[in-house]
């Protein structure tokens, strides 16, 4: 009778050697928490779509960014609701607006922690979209220039990472050229450089109070079904200047995170978004699933598929696990 010479389940027969040869590994470093600030004092206020996830005064955030400190996260992605919302999203590009009150009280409580603002107007909109509106349609050139002003606040407040999510055309060339013209040049561009136009976002909408008031936004994300369209915005954003590129969503695009890090060898993250968190812990609180197990596959799936960088509303717990030795 003849036996296996190889047999590949001998490396598989105890924790520690199926620790020894694993392929991908997903570090704390590589996690990117996002937090949504909104204004008032001691305010924690969960999310109900999102549960684990709260809106947060500066002051609670500040606390949260120093328990991120103590897991070993390193970076935070800003999100806010403004107390006042406009036509053009003016409350954007305030000095004294909620995004950079917020950058300094981290900054102050936690300065090594890498800050980055995701820069948008549909948090600041009236109407919900991403910038000026004309006839239902988005102005985009109008909406660079009101985008800028955006950034050069976020700079002055001490941000580490800006990160242009509209899918505006031009977006990374006029930041760049804007922070440059005045003087952060060293300022790095995270571009949300492949946005789809995704029924994942949901509980994100909730979060923010963004949903659009008419219409949708599919006239500037991306078509989901689109592969080659996700490779020349990522390039055209390369081109312009971005120093870390973005595929969002996260789960039904790995397809592009493997592409987009294989052709252009950037620094390359992907937003694990709300609706890929939400169904987990939705399955999870009606025992379909465990929750531990499925977080890690998300994760570990996005880091093989070529991410360095993962957005996720999982960094507080994967960061816990870690810290206890459990993964």
């Amino acid at each position: 009778m003849s036996f296996p010479l190889i047999r590949p389940r001998r490396l598989r027969r105890t924790d520690f050697l199926r620790d020894m040869v694993r392929e991908t590994r997903v570090e704390v470093s590589n996690l990117i928490a996002p937090l949504f600030i909104v204004p008032g004092e001691k305010v924690e206020r969960e999310i109900s779509s999102m549960p684990g996830q709260y809106q947060l005064s500066i002051d609670t955030a500040a606390k949260k960014a120093l328990r991120f400190q103590e897991l070993g996260i390193r970076s935070v992605l800003l999100f806010a609701i403004p107390e006042s919302k406009d036509e053009i999203g003016s409350s954007a590009w305030h000095p004294q607006g909620i995004i950079p009150q917020a950058i300094k009280a981290l900054k102050k409580v936690a300065p090594e922690m890498v800050v980055i603002t995701d820069l948008c107007f549909c948090e600041y909109t009236s109407h919900g979209h991403c910038g000026v509106m004309k006839d239902g349609q988005l102005q985009n050139d109008a909406t660079l220039c009101n985008l800028v002003k955006q950034a050069l606040v976020h700079a002055e407040a001490g941000a580490d990472i800006i990160a242009p999510s509209g899918m505006l055309d031009g977006m990374v060339h006029a930041l760049r050229h804007g922070l440059d013209e005045s003087g952060y040049s060293d300022l790095p561009i995270m571009s949300y450089a492949a946005k789809f136009a995704s029924a994942f976002y949901g509980p994100f909408r909730e979060a923010v109070q963004s949903a659009p008031e008419y219409g949708d936004r599919k006239s500037y994300q991306m078509d989901a079904a689109n592969f080659n369209e996700a490779m020349r915005e990522v390039e055209l954003d390369i081109q312009q200047g971005a120093d870390i590129v973005m595929v969002k969503p996260g789960l039904a695009f790995l397809d592009v995170v493997r592409a987009v890090k294989d052709r252009f060898k950037m620094p390359t993250a992907v937003y694990n978004v709300s609706g890929e968190y939400a169904m987990v812990k939705a399955a999870a609180q009606n025992g379909w699933i465990d929750e531990r197990r499925v977080m890690l596959e998300i994760l570990t799936s996005m880091k093989r598929a070529g991410a360095d960088l993962i957005i996720t509303y999982f960094a507080e717990a994967f960061a816990d696990l870690r810290a206890k030795g459990q993964v």
